[in-house]
């Protein structure tokens, strides 16, 4: 079992509708929130699950991305909002209506199993 409070990998699942017909182009996204959080592609996973539906709100959103994020101190409150914002402009840059949610964790209680590289 690997304990780290210093290898950290933001995780951004992006939920969309199987009916979307927009792009949802990963690598570019990914570059954005580098860009907006100051980590590295290595370190920030974007995971795409299409979804059949979900309960109809007042957003009318074409992604709903979930971000889980180490709780650094320096991640205050005001900080995380802005970050939040730049994240829904990166999608609007990719023509695509965001609904972000993102919640910190404590480094104590990361835990993280990498696949072993090949030699």
């Amino acid at each position: 079992l690997y304990h780290s409070t210093t290898v950290t990998m933001p995780l951004v699942k992006i939920f969309a509708r199987n009916a979307l017909k927009k792009s949802i182009p990963l690598s570019a996204l990914q570059s954005k929130l580098c860009d907006i959080w100051g980590t590295k592609p290595e370190t920030t996973k974007l995971i795409l699950q299409r979804v059949e539906d979900w309960t109809n709100d007042s957003f009318q959103e074409d992604c709903y991305v979930d971000i889980r994020a180490y709780g650094k101190s320096e991640r205050t409150r005001e900080f995380v909002l802005e970050g939040m914002g730049r994240v829904q402009n990166a999608f609007a840059e990719e023509n695509l209506i965001a609904n972000v949610r993102l919640e910190t964790y404590e480094g104590e209680r990361y835990f993280h199993v990498p696949p072993k590289k090949s030699s």
